[in-house]
C-alpha cells in the first residue's frame, strides 16, 4: 500500500529531474511576469488588452500541461 505523494513534491520533482516540465514552468513563470507587467498599469490600450487575454491562455494552457504531466508521474510512481 502506497501513501499519497504530495502533489508539490511531484512538481518540485518534475522541475529537478524533467526538461521538459522545467520548460513549461520557465515559461509559465515568464507569461506571469508580462502578465504583471500589464496589471501594474493604470490604463490598458486595446492591444494591451488583446495581449493580457492572449497571456492568460497561454499561461493556462501550460498550466493544464504542467497538471498532466504531474498525473502521469503520480500514476507512473504508483505503478512502480
Amino acid at each position: 500500500m502506497s501513501c499519497a505523494v504530495p502533489e508539490t513534491e511531484l512538481r518540485e520533482q518534475l522541475l529537478r529531474d524533467n526538461a521538459e516540465f522545467r520548460r513549461l514552468a520557465e515559461e509559465h513563470q515568464s507569461y506571469d511576469a508580462q502578465l504583471e507587467n500589464l496589471n501594474n498599469k493604470h490604463f490598458l490600450s486595446q492591444e494591451e488588452q488583446l495581449e493580457e487575454k492572449k497571456l492568460k491562455k497561454k499561461k493556462l494552457l501550460l498550466k493544464d500541461q504542467m497538471y498532466l504531466m504531474v498525473q502521469k508521474f503520480r500514476k507512473e510512481m504508483e505503478d512502480s
